[in-house]
C-alpha cells in the first residue's frame, strides 16, 4: 500500500506532471493540496481512466484539496469541528476499507500565515489548534490512520537550509514548532522521520532567489501516522526528482508503503 501527499500548486497548471507521475509511481492512494479549481473544473476524466476515484473539496484560484484513491472512499467529509473559515477548502478525509482494513486518510493545507503580526498568522495557529484537537479525538478509532499535507511548517532544524537565518520566519517560527511538538508528542508520528532520522532532505523550494539549484529548501509536507500506521510501515521517502521537471510545482511528492 502506497500512500502518497503532494502540493500540486494547480492541478490543471500540472496535469501532464501529475499523469506522468501516476504512471510511473502508481500510488494507492495521494492527498493534494493547492488544487486551485473549483470541482466543476476538476480534471477527473483524465485521473479516471488511471483507475482512481476522486473526492474533492475545490476553490477557486486560491486553496483546494483532494484524495485520489484506487480502493473506495467512504464517508468524505471536507470540514472538522471548530474549523475556521470553513469556506477556504483546506480539509478533506475519507474512509478506505483494504481488505478488511479501515484506513483514514485526509488531506491537509494549513493557512501560510503571510508574517508574524498578521491576522492570517492567528488564522493559522486557530487552524492547527482545531485540528489538533479534532486528530487527538480520533485517536479512540481502532483504524488505520495517515494524515497528510502542506504544514507550512518546518519541524526541526535538519528541515530547513538555514536554521539560524529561518527562526523568526512564519514557516519556523518557535510557536509554529511548539504546534507540530504538540502532534508529534501526542501519538502521531512523522512518517519520514521515522526511517530517516536525521536526513537534511527537503519538499519546497522558493520560486525566488534560485532556491532549488541552490538545495535552499524547506520540509513542510508530511505524512504522519498513528501507531498502527506505524507497525505497518515498510518506506518513507521524498521524490525531490520532481521539482527539477519542467514549469514544477514548488513543492514534491512525499511517499510512504505500508505493508498491510
Amino acid at each position: 500500500m502506497k500512500i502518497s501527499t503532494w502540493n500540486i500548486n494547480s492541478i490543471n497548471m500540472r496535469l501532464n506532471l501529475l499523469i506522468d507521475w501516476l504512471k510511473r509511481e502508481s500510488p494507492d492512494i495521494l492527498l493534494l493540496q493547492e488544487t486551485k479549481c473549483i470541482d466543476e473544473k476538476f480534471p477527473k476524466e483524465e485521473i479516471e481512466e488511471l483507475g482512481y476515484n476522486i473526492a474533492i473539496n475545490g476553490q477557486k484560484t486560491f486553496n483546494g484539496v483532494a484524495i485520489l484513491s484506487k480502493h473506495r472512499l467512504d464517508e468524505v467529509i471536507t470540514e472538522f469541528p471548530n474549523m475556521p473559515l470553513p469556506e477556504q477548502k483546506r480539509y478533506i478525509e475519507a474512509i478506505i476499507n483494504v481488505e478488511g482494513k479501515l484506513i483514514r486518510v485526509a488531506s491537509i493545507y494549513v493557512p501560510n500565515g503571510q508574517d508574524l503580526d498578521s491576522d492570517k498568522y492567528v488564522y493559522k495557529a486557530e487552524f492547527l489548534d482545531a485540528l489538533y484537537n479534532y486528530m487527538r479525538k480520533l485517536q479512540e478509532n481502532e483504524e488505520i490512520q495517515v494524515f497528510g499535507g502542506d504544514f507550512n511548517i518546518a519541524h526541526h532544524d535538519n528541515d530547513v537550509y538555514n536554521p539560524k537565518e529561518l527562526a523568526h520566519s512564519v514557516l519556523y517560527s518557535f510557536e509554529m514548532r511548539r504546534s507540530l511538538n504538540r502532534f508529534t508528542n501526542s501519538g502521531w508520528f512523522d512518517l519520514f522521520r521515522i526511517k530517516h532520522p536525521d536526513t537534511a532532505q527537503y519538499s519546497w523550494w522558493d520560486y525566488r532567489g534560485g532556491s532549488w539549484h541552490k538545495n535552499m529548501g524547506i520540509r513542510i509536507d508530511y505524512l504522519f501516522g498513528n501507531a498502527k500506521a506505524v507497525d505497518l510501515l515498510s518506506s518513507s521517502e521524498i521524490d525531490q526528482d520532481e521539482r527539477g521537471k519542467e514549469k514544477p510545482s514548488d513543492h514534491v511528492p512525499v511517499i510512504c508503503e505500508f505493508s498491510l
